[in-house]
């Protein structure tokens, strides 16, 4: 009797795990629903990268320890763009479009057997002269108590980027079979490891502990694709790599790696600039940059995700007039919401950082130069949400090689603001620049210059991008016009309503604990929200009216209405 109570405990836990699995992993095929469950689970995945950001305030503030970690983890983040992203999802996606599986296997096979061996010798080498090379990129930051903790760090997280590009390969296929949950489920783990590096592992071995919990989340990471490549019957093997097989693909990749490359250069250039200014300097441009990338990866990199399969195949069809339409449609549902979000920072900017932020070691001064940091940052946010579908847009195109050609030219104008702002006397820029933000008695303001220089350098990329894409999506800049204009109306009656909102609730109960910041910001939020979304419905905004259909179907489908979520007739389907 009790044999068959548990084995019908079993089968009936197992069935939950299959429905939970089959429902995770259900593909998606309308483009908007694709963006939008991308949001919804990208949202869940920032609220683990915010809870990591708010373990890492408490626990070290804005000091040289939280800045140890982020210089240290430039060096592998600039592996992973440069050698990573040789073989990555984006020239693969593309040539496993109707693929049969045998083709597939051979091709993962081969690819991933390369990026660990190439990867491989460039790690080892690279953590042999770990100590020199961070001597040479930080030379203030070497000189502290742990300075072997940081040399140990960097090798540790040497072994990020291989997994991490292994992720990239086994993923192209989670992302042509549409399996958007799953894709969107990685980034979830990662930070959940990290997380769990610095609460239980940095207790025991120090810096090294973070470096072990970001390889774990790595692990995780690359293990959420397994299943999918176990269904599709393409599980990768270690396959010596053929010349005329890799060849092509990383004579395509060249491009995309040197971009992504020099994104990376870019960032580490800025660090090692910021790490200059003065302790915490790292940290708190770091922390800025971290609560930017939460309304860039809802908005920016989901739509540009779920678009990129269906530009790919719209490309290879060259069906120039649907590739126009599927850019078109995601980019300005990215104006329309970022230039809202940027409306709204601008307004609670200070609520976020607190509530996020503001505990334990992290102090008033690092919390006010936080959240100006974030608004500088943010003034970009449109352009760094576009910039990651028009990158996508030239690379389905066949166009590899222009977003290097802006990268480098982005890069350089980005890092030579930086130092140039930097060397102007303050009263030209950085005064007026922090009375405005109402920092100017904060010791490391002019890492507000900084940012304003990386700002700057991501508008100036993505006009680059613009004008390239006249010749593959005619029309494109005269579609962009209107929602950038309701979107700046209704993010000025929303930052209005909310501003509104804090003049009103400021003297119910002061802004002293967690809570009282949390419910007065949520508030203001909530109303500036309510306020967009009747300014958009009045004057017929059509990406509010798509975004209400698709919210209109996922609730009728939780009502039992329908048991399918079916794309709204005015939906772009991807093929």
């Amino acid at each position: 009797m009790v044999r068959k109570t548990l084995a019908s405990i079993s089968t009936h836990v197992l069935g939950l795990r299959r429905a939970a699995y089959s429902r995770i992993a259900t593909p998606i095929q309308g483009l908007h629903q694709a963006a939008y469950l991308l949001a919804t689970l990208t949202l869940a995945s920032q609220a683990l990268a915010l809870l990591r950001d708010r373990t890492f305030a408490a626990a070290f503030g804005a000091g040289h320890v939280l800045d140890l970690y982020y210089a240290a983890f430039r060096v592998p983040d600039l592996v992973f763009a440069v050698v990573s992203s040789l073989v990555s999802a984006y020239v693969i996606i593309p040539r496993i479009t109707g693929m049969d599986r045998d083709e597939t296997r051979r091709l993962l096979s081969e690819t991933a057997t390369f990026l660990f061996v190439v990867g491989g010798v460039v790690c080892a080498v690279l953590a042999l002269f770990m100590p020199s090379f961070l001597a040479t990129l930080y030379p203030d930051l070497v000189a502290v108590p742990v300075q072997e903790g940081f040399v140990l760090l960097g090798r540790i997280l040497l072994i990020q980027p291989i997994l991490l590009g292994l992720s990239s390969i086994f993923s192209s296929v989670t992302q042509v079979h549409r399996r958007f949950a799953l894709y969107a489920l990685s980034p979830v783990l990662y930070n959940l490891g990290i997380i769990i590096g610095t609460v239980y592992f940095y207790p025991l071995w120090g810096l090294p502990g973070i470096g072990v919990g970001v390889v774990l989340g790595a692990i995780a990471y690359l293990l959420v694709n397994v299943p999918v490549l176990v269904e599709a019957g393409v599980v990768p093997r270690p396959r010596l790599p053929r010349f005329s097989v890799m060849l092509p693909i990383i004579r395509h990749s060249v491009p995309r790696s040197l971009a992504l490359g020099m994104n990376s250069i870019t960032a580490l250039a800025l660090t090692a600039i910021a790490s200059r200014v003065g302790s915490g300097s790292v940290s708190v441009f770091t922390l800025a940059g971290n609560l930017e990338a939460v309304p860039l990866a809802l908005i920016g990199s989901s739509y540009a995700v779920a678009a990129f399969p269906a530009l790919s195949e719209a490309s290879a069809l060259e069906n120039k007039s649907e590739f126009t339409r599927i850019l078109s449609t995601s980019a300005r549902h990215i104006i329309l919401w970022s230039i809202v979000a940027l409306g709204l920072i601008l307004v609670l900017r200070a609520h976020v950082v607190r509530v996020i932020l503001g505990t334990g070691a992290f102090d008033w001064n690092a919390t006010r130069l936080t959240a100006a940091l974030l608004l500088v940052l943010s003034v970009g946010l449109a352009a760094d949400a576009l910039e990651l579908l028009f990158s996508r847009a030239l690379y389905a195109a066949r166009q590899s090689w222009r977003p290097l050609a802006y990268q480098l030219a982005a890069g350089g104008l980005t890092v030579f603001m930086a130092i140039k702002f930097l060397s102007e006397p303050p009263a030209a820029i950085l005064t007026p620049l922090a009375a405005l933000l109402k920092v100017s008695d904060v010791t490391e303001a002019s890492i507000l210059l900084i940012a304003l220089a990386s700002a700057l350098g991501q508008i100036f990329l993505v006009v680059l991008s613009l004008i390239a894409l006249r010749s593959v999506a005619p029309g494109l800049s005269r579609s962009l016009i209107r929602p950038f204009i309701d979107g700046a109306v209704a993010a000025t009656v929303g930052g209005l309503a909310a501003y509104g909102t804090l003049a009103l609730t400021g003297g119910i109960a002061p802004l002293t604990t967690l809570m009282s910041v949390l419910v007065q910001g949520f508030t203001a939020g909530v109303v500036g929200l309510v306020a967009v979304a009747i300014v958009l419905h009045i004057i017929g905004n059509e990406e509010f009216k798509a975004i209400s259909q698709v919210i209109g179907g996922w609730l009728r489908a939780l009502d039992g209405v329908s048991g399918v979520l079916k794309p709204s007739a005015e939906e772009i389907i991807q093929p």
